[in-house]
């Protein structure tokens, strides 16, 4: 079993990064989850070798997913993961804003089509049901640099796009 522990802090260099995912905000402030088999879920993936950072990975993992384009995104720290006698690892966390939403369309990856929802701030956690700390301190320091670095109103609905 993994053992997940969020920093909040730069990545250590030689960091073996195995994930990016992304915690994207709405002009209203709701944050993008993507449903698949009817659990909610952020977005993101492996870092692939063309990519030339981790916010073009991001970028590409929204657009391959969900086909939305995102922006302004900045890095906000990382999950270190530590399993049964491996080494150690970390899945990079970020937000980012909605900048256009496609049609929904079929990831080329895997064929599968993902429903998209807009969830509150005040749900998000229920809906992503973390069974750790970490994930959910992750989501909190995720909207506390959300309402630093994004000039939005924080709404209640909720919707599907």
């Amino acid at each position: 079993m993994a053992n997940f522990t969020w920093l909040k802090k730069e990545l250590p260099s030689n960091t073996d990064i195995r994930q990016v995912y992304g915690i994207v905000f709405s002009d209203t402030g709701n944050i993008l989850l993507r449903i698949e088999d009817n659990k909610y879920k952020l977005t993101g993936g492996k870092p692939e070798l063309f990519d030339s950072n981790l916010k073009e990975t991001l970028k590409r993992e929204y657009l391959e997913e969900l086909n939305i384009e995102i922006k302004d995104i900045h890095y906000l720290g990382y999950l270190l993961v530590e399993e049964d006698s491996k080494e150690k690892y970390v899945q990079v966390r970020m937000i980012a804003q909605i900048k256009n939403i496609g049609e929904i369309r079929p990831d080329k990856a895997n064929g599968k089509t993902y429903k998209r929802f807009m969830a509150n701030i005040k749900n998000v956690k229920n809906y992503l049901n973390y069974p750790d700390l970490a994930g959910n301190q992750l989501i909190d320091d995720a909207i506390i640099m959300a309402k630093e670095k994004y000039n939005i109103n924080f709404s209640d609905d909720e919707y599907f796009i």
